[in-house]
């Protein structure tokens, strides 16, 4: 690619970013647009802009620019959790990193490249000369030059996996120190017990009673059985859909909207008054679902929640193998009541091990039909291959900036349009796999996007160059080194256009939050929306948002000294990604006295809260102690993990200081500096040495709390006369949601009490 088509897709995107700025600043100041840039705050009520007109709404201005710096780390952590705080440490830590390999790439590395002749420079055509001309593939075969890149990649790697180092260990005491200053919480009580075996004479819910009486008598509180409950939520969302419909036809004003037939696709059929027949239908789910409540009666699933009166007591019977057999008793760690995935409770084993075979087999096909946006995202980046398959264009082709669009900026734009479909794909099929909490399906999906991007974005795009490439990585592994050498720094442009397309664009229009933009307006033509409490308020979609991140470090660090021209770009996309989800998570100045409460007020004040964070608001300090709101812009966290989010983060980091000393190896050996090449062999085996040891000293952490911990927190408990109060709401906090009081039509009667009551 040459510069001016590079210049012409950073003009274009450039462009959109100051675009979509301007919407926003004046967008977000509309009421009207309130239910899209601050959910959080329509759905607790408390959006007190007032609709006069004013001038200044339609100006467009920088305040919230600011405003983003303004919430510390602590505040964060207050109102995002640490899960947020994990989030926003990754644009942190990437920063540090690219800004430490800018200066070095910037001021060595790049004029060294640029000052060699492998590659033949007109200066007097500056702008239409190739991009390559800036990488490692200009430097002289045999230079001593290279020593100066060998250098960078040994302090390279020095400086990153000190930060790793260091931020592993920081987040790793932010987890201990939030766990140890939370307030108590259902799951850390509770266990969920699997393959509870059946007894002649007792019914599972006996049995369970009885076996945790017997072994854990005075740590046992209760336990909640699991029932079949698929077909009662199948009714509960065909009610749903029925209340919305329901509500756009008594909302409308044309009075012959409310008339209509029911028949086929409501062409055929009696002609009815569609209000009434909804209401009766309504009524008829209703008495359905009661139904099939009734019916759940000793019907339970060989799995229930069971809490203990201690964490300590519930460690214990995580850890420790329940019963004679290893198949029967299982334990695994319970999910907060309101993290909790409940379809795949019911699921058996040979369903969950078919499941997971289904999403294998579903993960390679998708790999490889993702192969065809690649191959013609490849062919547009080449003009000469793009005039031999079309050679009807060539007369379009041949205008300048036709041509820099088509190679500088319509590839990236392609590729990015694909994977906007894939991570929608990747939660449903980790929802399939049998996990029984978001959160596990959200890690799930994380990984799955990360390593499907790695392949199809970095792997496909840089060896899609020669089938005999991929043919010879896996029948000659020893030339994996020069393979990737060769492959690798051809498509350093490609990826600096994707940095600018899929990088800068996505950020910028996720601040102006289009699609939920668009989505709105639609919803006020189609009907009158005045229902605030119907209005979900969005969580921050860690399964996309965080592959994508840990991509572009991956380029970052494998193009640090191959071609430093990729680093300002990144460097820019860091810095605005950083303040726009900043913004994003937590807008407002929380005050300080809350750090006050935070840090030093006890267990006591927040017990008050009971079980109230299982609720969608998530851990924020309540209004009701006198210190304010905690005010969260657009996402609102659902679950909590306690930042198990972060070994993903430097697992993927270590990869790719891996890939980039192994891209190193066949460098300089290409280079004809096989010293040079020699010497950079022991770097991949002393970071995998430093992983192993992170692994083993930081891991543990974010795999279990510490029993010491665990112990001072229960001690702590018993003083506090508020944990008895706890104790009965943690009874019926594991309650399925469809075995709670049911009533879908407006008509009140006394046939909305809970059909099943909790076992204890």
């Amino acid at each position: 690619m040459i510069l001016s088509a590079l210049l012409t897709s950073v003009g274009i995107n450039f462009g959109l970013c100051l675009l979509f700025f301007t919407l926003y600043s004046i967008l977000r100041k509309q009421p009207i647009n309130a239910d899209v840039y601050a959910p959080r705050i329509v759905a607790e009520g408390k959006n007190d802009q007032s609709s006069d007109f004013n001038l200044e709404r339609l100006l467009p201005s920088t305040s919230w620019v600011s405003r983003a710096w303004n919430p510390s780390e602590d505040e964060l952590l207050m109102c995002a959790g640490l899960d947020g705080v994990v989030f926003m440490r990754i644009f942190t830590f990437s920063l540090k990193v690219f800004s430490f390999a800018g200066v070095v790439g910037l001021c060595a590395l790049l004029p060294i490249n640029y000052m060699g002749s492998q590659i033949f420079i007109d200066f007097s055509d500056f702008t239409n000369k190739s991009l390559e001309s800036f990488s490692i593939s200009n430097v002289n075969d045999g230079s001593q030059r290279l020593w100066i890149h060998f250098g960078a990649v040994y302090a390279f790697t020095a400086f990153v996996c000190y930060l790793l180092y260091v931020e592993y260990n920081s987040i790793s005491l932010k987890r201990l120190a939030f766990y140890s200053s939370s307030t108590p919480k259902p799951n850390e009580f509770t266990v969920l017990v699997r393959g509870i075996p059946k007894s002649p004479t007792d019914t599972l819910s006996e049995t369970v009673e009885k076996f945790f009486s017997e072994y854990y008598p005075s740590v046992y509180l209760s336990h909640y059985m699991v029932y079949h409950t698929s077909k009662i939520w199948k009714i509960m969302n065909e009610a749903d859909k029925i209340c919305k419909r329901l509500a756009y036809l008594k909302s409308t004003k044309e009075r012959s909207q409310r008339f209509g037939r029911v028949g086929f696709l409501g062409i055929c059929g009696p002609k009815v008054d569609l209000v009434e027949y909804y209401e009766r239908k309504l009524d008829d789910l209703e008495e359905k679902a009661r139904l099939q409540q009734s019916l759940l009666h000793g019907k339970e699933l060989p799995a229930a929640f069971v809490s203990f009166k201690s964490r300590i007591g519930a460690a214990v019977a995580l850890h420790i193998q329940q019963g004679s057999k290893p198949t029967e008793w299982l334990t695994e760690r319970a999910p907060e009541p309101r993290d909790t995935y409940w379809p795949f409770f019911s699921a058996s084993f040979l369903s969950r091990w078919i499941g997971n075979v289904v999403v294998v087999v579903a993960c390679i096909v998708l790999t490889v039909l993702f192969f065809i946006p690649v191959i013609i995202v490849q062919g547009l980046t080449n003009l000469n291959q793009l005039e031999t398959w079309f050679p009807f264009l060539k007369s379009i082709l041949d205008i300048t900036f036709v041509a820099q669009v088509i190679t500088g900026y319509l590839p990236s734009l392609i590729l990015k349009m694909f994977l906007k479909l894939v991570p929608p794909v990747m939660v449903l099929l980790s929802s399939i796999q049998g996990y029984v909490a978001q959160s596990q399906i959200m890690k799930s999906a994380c990984n799955k996007m990360l390593w499907f991007s790695i392949w199809n974005v970095f792997f496909a795009n840089a060896l899609s160059g020669s089938v005999l490439y991929r043919v010879n990585i896996f029948l000659e592994p020893k030339q994996i080194p020069t393979i990737l050498a060769v492959a690798v720094p051809v498509q350093a442009t490609f990826f600096i256009t994707y940095v600018v397309t899929n990088g800068w664009t996505n950020t910028a229009s996720e601040l102006l939050r289009l699609m939920p933009l668009i989505s709105s307006y639609m919803t006020r033509v189609i009907t009158t929306k005045g229902d605030e409490e119907e209005l979900e308020v969005p969580s921050l979609p860690y399964s996309s948002e965080i592959p994508s991140l840990l991509l572009f470090g991956l380029f970052g660090i494998t193009y640090f000294f191959l071609s430093p021209l990729i680093l300002p770009f990144l460097l820019v996309y860091f810095c605005m990604g950083y303040i726009v989800y900043r913004h994003q998570i937590n807008e407002g100045i929380a005050l300080l006295v809350m750090l006050f409460v935070y840090k030093f007020s006890s267990v006591t004040v927040f017990l008050n809260e009971g079980i109230a964070q299982n609720d969608r608001n998530g851990p924020c300090v309540r209004e009701s102690y006198g210190i304010g709101p905690c005010l969260l812009n657009v996402y609102s966290p659902k679950f909590e993990t306690g930042g198990e989010f972060w070994p993903i983060v430097h697992n993927s980091t270590v990869f790719s200081l891996i890939l980039m000393h192994m891209i190193a190896v066949g460098i300089f050996g290409l280079k004809k500096l096989p010293l040079a090449s020699s010497l950079t062999l022991p770097l991949p085996l002393l970071t995998l040495l430093f992983n192993n040891y992170c692994r083993k000293r930081f891991l543990p952490v974010f795999k279990g709390y510490p029993a010491e911990l665990m112990i001072k927190k229960d001690r702590r408990d018993e003083n506090d006369p508020a944990l008895s109060h706890f104790h009965e709401k943690l009874i019926t906090a594991y309650q399925d949601p469809a075995l709670k009081p049911i009533q879908f039509s407006t008509r009140t009667d006394s046939h909305n009490s809970p059909l099943l009551a909790s076992q204890t």
